[in-house]
């Protein structure tokens, strides 16, 4: 806890660090460990989270239920 005083870390700038680093990855993750119709799709969810603003979000949205279930 001392470390985040130091560097002088509040909860704005913790918040920014979850929504930019941690949804994005949790994303990544999910697209890696999910099945799609075809493997085209995977691709393209990956880099519409990396390079597009707020993919993640698009991702979470539209994305999670067009995976293939069971």
């Amino acid at each position: 806890m001392n470390l985040l005083l130091f560097l002088n870390i509040g909860t704005p700038e913790l918040i920014l660090l979850t929504l930019v680093f941690l949804i994005p990855l949790f994303c990544i993750v999910d697209i890696a460990r999910s099945d799609f119709k075809d493997s085209s799709t995977k691709v393209v969810w990956v880099l519409v989270v990396i390079f597009v603003p707020l993919g993640s979000l698009i991702y979470l949205i539209f994305g999670r239920p067009k995976r293939v279930t069971g």
